[in-house]
């Protein structure tokens, strides 16, 4: 199946500069509402208390809210987790007053069943199933820990792809990977979605989606500059995208829909990393499309990038005959 015919010849190479341009521009952009908001962190970051409510009856969530803040809990989160019954409640941690020791410091009030009391009404009791509480350090920790993570890919995908084909498209892949992963994280930047851990899954799993589809056309690319020699480079890169053209809408299309039913039937507790998944699915697909084979023509690749570098004692060999 082609949506677009193979030998079609869309000048993609000829709005570069403009498909640059805004690239760079959303770029600021998301580094800006990173800088002015950062992430509005849930709970897996900040630390607090995690209680998983199931009730005979569907709950309504905005009655269970204001039941809690009477109760004198601030600001509770309060989510459906699968069915109506099912409720997540998320508090966060309360200010140690200066002089507290440690056992005031330690929210004993907020445990399931004094939250369960607070919750439920008379016609609709529950049952706890999951009371947790997350600590400011270990919040830090699972932070730093998903930095190290983000990091960690980077490398392993400069590595691999330096190793397959060139430093050259190991660069333009990463670097394309890279802003598609900041635009998403300015996205949850801008909106102030909940980034919890399930978000940095899915943008970790966005930066798998996004490198694949760049590995599919810099692999044509590499076969088109040994079967089209004699084509300028910007010909070599605008026709590889074409080929690949249609792979890379359907692809990204199945993949869309897969997220999409997530997003809409998953729950609360999917919501951000559906939500995380689509925003990047759309960006690395028009960013494959339209950005990493530019960013490849600015490093100024040729064929001779992709041939065998010749040992010296073969140089020399061949120098000395006449």
């Amino acid at each position: 199946m082609e949506l677009f015919p193979s030998n079609s010849n869309i000048n993609f190479m000829r709005a570069r500069h403009a498909a640059l341009a805004v690239f760079v521009i959303l770029m600021v952009a998301a580094i800006g509402a990173l800088a002015a908001k950062g992430f509005n962190y849930a709970l897996d970051f900040t630390g607090g208390t995690v209680v998983e409510v199931e009730f005979e009856k569907p709950m309504d969530v905005e009655g269970v809210r204001q039941r809690l803040d009477a109760a004198g809990y601030d600001s509770p989160i309060v989510q459906t987790f699968g069915s109506g019954n099912d409720i997540v409640i998320r508090l966060q941690p309360p200010e140690q007053e200066e002089g507290a020791g440690p056992q005031e410091a330690t929210p004993t009030e907020q445990t399931g069943t004094a939250i369960l009391q607070a919750a439920q009404t008379p016609d609709n009791p529950g049952r706890v199933i999951r009371s947790d509480f997350v600590g400011p350090q270990i919040g830090n920790e699972l932070a730093l820990n998903g930095v190290y993570a983000a990091v960690f890919v980077a490398l392993g995908f400069l590595a691999y792809i330096a190793i397959r084909f060139e430093f050259k498209f190991a660069i333009a892949a990463v670097v394309a990977t890279l802003g598609d992963i900041l635009l998403v994280c300015g996205w949850f930047a801008f909106n102030q979605h909940e980034f919890d851990l399930t978000v940095l899954a899915g943008i970790l799993s966005v930066m798998g989606f996004s490198i694949n589809d760049k590995i599919v056309v810099f692999d044509r690319v590499r076969e088109n500059f040994r079967l089209l020699a004699k084509l300028e480079p910007k010909e070599v890169l605008n026709r590889s995208v074409n080929q690949t053209l249609s792979r890379t809408i359907i692809t990204s299309f199945v993949a869309f829909l897969t997220v999409l039913a997530l997003y809409l039937y998953g729950g609360q507790s999917l919501k951000g990393m559906a939500e995380s998944q689509m925003v990047g699915i759309v960006i690395g697909t028009l960013s494959s499309i339209l950005v990493a084979c530019p960013i490849l023509l600015l490093l100024g690749v040729t064929k001779q990038d992709l041939m065998p570098k010749a040992r010296a004692d073969v140089e020399a060999e061949l120098a000395r005959r006449p």
